[in-house]
């Protein structure tokens, strides 16, 4: 058909190349568009070949086959394979249980036996922090999700402030001009000042078009890539150079048979207005530095930092309920089988990134950001927690988990707090407030290491019961996961913690497990001069009473003298 109007004169010949090359241009800016497509191929090749495969010989068979009855009969097969294939792949989630089991497969999981100590133990839960953000900003502008990551050696919170979703010229024109980055482990977070920082992105997620995060990564990638990757999270840092950069977290997906996700690197935004070079670069072929996995060692700032996407992070743990073996999750076994607790009321779910030290650990483990899981048997009513799993945030190839239910330890998990922290304050108005986000805290104190769970208490609104609001000093606790207590702890003395827990609990630790006694009060000066008085006292008595028993002792033998001398007398 092409080739008959091809024919026809020079006048079709003009209009086909014309629209030949607007369809070449259309294919070459518009990659962003039609990526999601190529990666829906990707995704799932595999199924695709296998029902082309088969509608290519069943169409062939039915008109071959020339009884009514026997095409009928083909027919039905047809019909017949697609529906078992939906039925099973997807209505009993057989695609999804075989691509969690090739992830676990290409794991590199490693099996600790000591729980490493948690370290700057973060105040506020994500969705607290990004409420604040949102009252601390005007109308037309919005806040960015908050993620914790390491800047200047001290984990913040860092999110943009961008134009607004709402107001569509602001995205079109201006640029996100300012970045928060807040203590996370300060107890009276501020949103501005010092902690406002004036950078300017021209690529931002809210922006549009060539401008938008997505968009300009996605222009990026090589062929290739277009097939392969995908971009997922945007967080803010510092590189080293000490310069503000986005960092977008890139999934790789791997595999033929049920391709699974993976971590494929980051692409680095450097911070910049654009000129028209910058425009050109953007809209042809993107904006972006991308580092592969291999690559990261040459980035200090990217190591031992949070960059990891959760989609990968959530898959991964979720593969561990195969420890048992291939069959052991399916309905009929699930002997060891477990499941990532979701907690209906709480917006952040797991993992929460946590900052642990390794250094008494004997693993090879870094000290410093993890994305943590607390996986819980996979009965609805079963709430102990079978694994603690601590996923190296900068994306490194390894995944260090610790089999609380192997060693029949019988820790309460975090789908069991709730309950209990309202359960110990049966005064509060629960209907609006809600304990959330219970992250560990895992300290030695008494002699050995233990594990909690630290939680906040959030408002819930009344005009959107899906939103929480947070408070600058908020109520926090901790629930022992062994003994069951709730400890109210008070947020503005971080320091005092572990003596709390202490003073609450000690009796019941040396009752059960017959410990000491540990945090006993240092002697003040006074306390010191009193000691030092009575020691020299005793010295003194102790000195008199000697001096006493030798005169005794001399009175006793002259006495023995003088009664020899009487006798010798009498005797005369």
């Amino acid at each position: 058909m092409l080739k008959t109007y091809w024919n026809k004169g020079k006048k079709q010949k003009i209009i086909l190349s014309v629209i030949g090359l607007v369809l070449l241009l259309m294919f070459f800016f518009f990659r962003d568009d039609y990526q999601p497509f190529l990666l829906f191929l990707r995704k799932f090749i595999f199924v695709i070949l296998l029902s082309l495969l088969v509608l290519f010989f069943g169409l062939r068979t039915f008109r071959r086959t020339p009884s009514t009855g026997k095409r009928l009969g083909v027919l039905g097969l047809i019909l017949l394979f697609f529906g078992v294939l939906y039925t099973v792949g997807w209505h009993f989630g057989m695609y999804d249980y075989m691509k969690t089991y090739n992830v676990f497969n290409n794991l590199n999981k490693v099996e600790i036996h000591e729980l490493p100590l948690t370290q700057n133990e973060r105040i506020q839960p994500l969705q607290n922090i990004f409420s604040m953000a949102n009252e601390s900003v005007g109308e037309t502008k919005d806040v960015s999700l908050p993620h914790l990551v390491r800047v200047d050696d001290e984990n913040k919170w860092t999110m943009a402030i961008q134009p607004s979703e709402k107001y569509t010229m602001q995205r079109l024109s201006d640029n996100t001009e300012e970045v928060f980055a807040v203590s996370s482990t300060s107890p009276f977070p501020r949103f501005s000042n010092e902690n406002r920082i004036e950078v300017t992105f021209s690529i931002g997620e809210s922006l549009m078009f060539s401008r938008n995060t997505y968009n300009a990564v996605v222009q990026r990638f090589n062929p290739w890539m277009l097939f392969n990757y995908e971009p997922s999270d945007t967080f803010y840092m510092k590189n080293d150079e000490g310069k503000w950069v986005q960092v977008v977290s890139l999934i790789k997906w791997k595999g033929f048979f049920f391709p699974y996700p993976s971590f494929g690197g980051v692409m680095i935004i450097e911070n910049g207005v654009h000129d028209l070079k910058d425009y050109l670069e953007r809209v042809s072929i993107g904006k972006g530095t991308f580092v592969s996995p291999e690559e990261m060692k040459q980035y200090n700032f990217l190591q031992k930092q949070n960059i990891l996407a959760e989609k990968v992070s959530r898959l991964q743990a979720e593969s561990l309920k195969f420890l048992g073996g291939f069959s052991d999750p399916l309905p009929w076994n699930m002997e060891t089988a477990v499941k990532i607790p979701d907690l209906p009321k709480d917006q952040n779910q797991q993992p929460f990134v946590t900052d642990f030290d390794f250094a008494d650990s004997n693993t090879n483990a870094y000290s410093g950001l993890y994305h943590w899981f607390g996986l819980e048997p996979v009965g609805e009513e079963r709430t102990s927690l079978s694994y603690s799993v601590f996923i190296p945030a900068d994306g490194s190839d390894e995944m260090f988990y610790y089999d609380h239910a192997s060693k029949k330890q019988g820790y309460a998990g975090v789908s069991a707090m709730p309950l209990k922290v309202k359960e110990s304050r049966k005064e509060y108005d629960w209907t609006a407030n809600t304990p959330v986000e219970f992250r560990p805290y895992i300290k030695d104190i008494a002699g050995r290491k233990r594990l909690f769970f630290l939680g906040t208490i959030s408002a819930i609104s009344e005009t959107n019961k899906g939103q929480f609001d947070g408070s600058a000093t908020p109520d926090l606790v901790l629930i022992d996961s062994e003994y069951r207590d709730v400890i109210w702890i008070d947020v503005k003395h971080p320091s005092q913690w572990d003596i709390t827990v202490y003073e609450q609990l000690n009796e019941a630790w040396r009752a059960s497990e017959g410990i000491g006694y540990f945090f006993q009060k240092e002697l003040k000066d006074k306390d010191i001069e009193v000691a030092i008085d009575e020691n020299i006292t005793a010295v003194d008595s102790l000195k008199l009473n000697q001096k006493t028993i030798s005169d005794a002792e001399k009175i006793k033998a002259l006495q023995r003298q003088l009664d020899s001398l009487k006798a010798a007398q009498k005797n005369q």
